[in-house]
Order: C-alpha cells, then sequence, then structure tokens
C-alpha cells in the first residue's frame, strides 16, 4: 500500500467513525433515516440525491428522500420492478451503472430515469445478518459519476447505516413496548378503582373490552385513560 493509499485510508476511517457517531445520536428512526441520507450525499464523491428504500411487511416505501426526484425515480422501480433499487433489495447486490438510459439490465427503467435527467445510480441493500432492512441509493444527473473506489468507500457507509438504522428500529420498538406497558397499567389502575377490582380482574376485563370491539390491547386501555373522566 502507498503513502497515499494509506493516508487515504486513514481519512476514510476517520470520517466513518465520525458518520457512524452522528448516526448513534440520532434519537428515532425518522432523524436517523434523514442523517443516513444527508451524509450519504455529503460524503459520497458524486452522490447529488440520496433516499432509502425501506422494506416494510413485504412492502417496499421511499424514506427521507433529499429531492423530489428521488420519490420519482424510486416509484418508476417500484412501478415497473426493476432498476438498480429494486434488484439490490431482491438479489441482495449492490448495483452501480453510470448510463442508465443505455443500460440493458433495466430496460424500461433505464430509459425512463434517463428522460427525468437520472444518469448514473449506485444502490446497496441494507442488512444486518440475513435481514434486508431495504436499500441506500444514491442519485447523479452525471453519467459516469460512481467510479469502482466510490462503490467500496459507499458500502462501508451503507454498512454503518444499516447498523445505525437497526439499533434505531430496535429502541423504537422497545419505546412502544414501554409505553404500552404503562398505557395498560394506567387502565388497570382505573378499572381496580372504579369497580373495587384486583389487578387480575381487572386486566381480563381489558382483554375482554380489547376481543369484543376488535382492537389492540393497547388501544382499548389508551380510550379507556382518555375517556376516564366520563361515564
Amino acid at each position: 500500500m502507498s503513502a497515499n493509499d494509506d493516508a487515504g485510508s486513514r481519512r476514510l476511517a476517520e470520517i466513518l467513525g465520525g458518520v457512524a457517531r452522528t448516526l448513534q445520536a440520532e434519537p428515532d428512526v425518522v432523524t436517523t433515516l434523514r442523517a443516513i441520507v444527508k451524509a450519504a450525499v455529503d460524503y459520497v464523491p458524486g452522490a447529488e440525491h440520496a433516499g432509502i428504500s425501506l422494506v416494510e411487511r413485504g412492502k417496499i416505501r421511499t424514506v427521507a428522500p433529499t429531492s423530489g426526484i428521488v420519490e420519482t425515480i424510486d416509484q418508476l422501480q417500484y412501478d415497473l420492478r426493476e432498476g438498480p433499487c429494486h434488484d439490490a433489495i431482491a438479489e441482495h447486490q449492490t448495483y452501480r451503472t453510470g448510463n442508465v438510459g443505455d443500460e440493458p439490465r433495466w430496460p424500461a427503467f433505464g430509459p425512463a430515469a434517463a428522460s427525468v435527467s437520472i444518469h448514473s445510480l449506485l444502490s446497496y441493500r441494507l442488512f444486518v445478518t440475513d435481514r434486508t432492512l431495504g436499500a441506500l441509493n444514491l442519485y447523479s444527473s452525471r453519467a459516469n459519476a460512481f467510479d469502482e473506489q466510490t462503490e467500496e468507500d459507499g458500502r462501508l457507509f451503507a454498512t454503518h447505516a444499516a447498523i445505525a438504522l437497526i439499533g434505531a428500529q430496535r429502541e423504537a420498538q422497545f419505546g412502544f413496548a414501554i409505553e404500552n406497558r404503562d398505557i395498560i397499567s394506567t387502565a388497570k389502575g382505573i378499572l381496580m378503582e372504579r369497580h373495587d377490582l384486583d389487578a387480575a380482574f381487572a386486566f381480563r376485563m381489558l382483554v375482554e373490552a380489547s376481543q369484543s370491539t376488535n382492537v389492540k390491547l393497547h388501544q382499548a386501555a389508551a380510550w379507556l385513560v382518555e375517556n376516564r373522566h366520563t361515564r
């Protein structure tokens, strides 16, 4: 490795370390996603636009796009079921193209993307272990905006982004679980006081109300808490 390569590697490590710390500090999933795409545009050479295609319950949707063109390009891929983002998720690979209008892999999507002045695309699968979270997508109006070195550097960034994203999702789920537990506990207390019940019977009443109204337990509990002053 040359001195320049070594210096470049150290610089990359410093940048990625800073990105990781920034993402770690974000308080929720939405803010984390916005930080990821902003850092991607700031950090990856050639990237003019960025967005994340998030996989949720078997469906793909675009979140935290840096511009409207991201939503347009992504929707084309979802509708046509082809393109680098779609394939990165489906095939578990990274896809890069420098002149998408002439790209034989995506005969329908390529010309459509070029018609709205997007020519270079770079899509990374976001994953942890065997779970695919979605894809990080970078777009440029210039042809051949991303080279092999950019792809390698961006792959390291995508790894950090996936780790930050799964961490934010888990924290959000944990926070939601605690919130649900607290609201159920409050609702039980209301029933115990109002009807002179023990905790077990109050909980049973909540479960029965949930089943009879076909709503989730925490929703039934929330309704009771919100309407506790009405009879």
